[in-house]
């Protein structure tokens, strides 16, 4: 079943929030934690939150502090925040990459000195080099591959991907995948942005017409190949994502968190994790039981520990 919505369907008023997520009937004050965002926020006294052992962050969120204080200063910080887990990018040794001078395996060593790991990272899908893409995960200790995209030959950005194309790219996936199962670093992910929806293809089965991602989950093995879901990116291109999670959620082991403000036919905007117009209380229902890891990002965020530490404290006392 297609899920598409359009984006009036998916932004909300704020009491049509508070109402959705049954604040009304929220437990007693004294029982729920403090929140940098007040006493108001959707989710207040409703059921479980999610574990800070499952909560990671993507460090393209802070390339720019990165570059301008190291690495070294960023993990620091967000130790102290509370983070046990981070997903690095780029590759070892490459000048585009937050592993500073560190190898894998030395940057391995860093984060478990602060008691942290690194179960995914964005790195290189390259088909005719991914022995050294495994040997960096399994370096890292990883227990997922991928990367922020596909591999080849991709998802065109223009949505001009043929289903052929799609075809392709899900084979590469399932190669990629099984290697890197064997090699005892997991499956492997894709990551969404917002034209893997937008790119609408028909099936030329059925003639029915679905999103280029939902072609990816139904050609791709479930032994070899998992989905990282991009909250923000799949809102954006008009889908319901608590819909999506509900319909593919056992394909979805890893979950990008990311908030922002729907800007009609514009990009969206990117902000802190509850503070933007996703609706956090029916994703984190539908992403529960087979979410393993929620990945917090905020392209171009602040060089300050604002964002890690809302985005961190927002999801340890949200109650869904």
């Amino acid at each position: 079943m297609t899920t598409h919505k359009t984006r009036r369907t998916i932004a909300t008023t704020a009491a049509g929030a508070l109402l959705a997520t049954g604040l009304m009937a929220g437990a007693p004050a004294a029982a729920v934690p403090d929140h940098p965002h007040g006493d108001d926020f959707p989710g207040q006294g409703q059921g479980r939150t999610v574990p800070a052992e499952k909560i990671s962050i993507q460090l393209f969120s802070y390339l720019g502090w990165t570059f301008s204080e190291g690495i070294d200063t960023v993990i620091d910080e967000l130790d102290e925040i509370g983070y046990r887990n981070v997903e690095p990018f780029g590759s070892p040794g490459g000048g585009f990459s937050s592993y500073g001078d560190y190898s894998a395996a030395e940057f391995r060593t860093e984060l478990r000195e602060h008691g942290m790991k690194a179960p995914s990272s964005h790195g290189s899908t390259n088909e005719a080099t991914f022995d050294t893409s495994l040997q960096n995960a399994k370096d890292l200790g990883q227990r997922w591959t991928g990367s922020g995209g596909w591999a080849a030959p991709g998802i065109a950005r223009d949505g001009s991907s043929t289903y052929e194309e799609v075809a392709e790219t899900a084979a590469t996936m399932n190669r990629l995948g099984e290697r890197s199962v064997k090699n005892g670093t997991g499956k492997i992910f894709g990551h969404n942005h917002q034209w893997e929806f937008t790119t609408q293809i028909a099936d030329p089965d059925t003639g029915e017409v679905k999103s280029a991602w939902e072609h990816l989950v139904e050609l791709t093995d479930p032994r070899y190949v998992t989905f990282q879901l991009d909250t923000l990116w799949a809102a954006d291109a008009g889908y319901d994502v608590a819909e999506l999670l509900e319909e593919h959620g056992d394909r979805v082991e890893l979950l990008h968190i990311k908030d922002g403000l729907l800007n009609g036919d514009e990009r969206g905007i990117p902000t802190d994790v509850g503070e933007g117009e996703l609706e956090w209380g029916p994703i984190l229902r539908a992403a529960h039981g087979h979410v393993k890891l929620y990945v917090v990002e905020r392209d171009g965020a602040p060089s300050t520990p604002e964002f890690a530490e809302d985005s961190f404290d927002f999801l340890t006392s949200f109650r869904y």
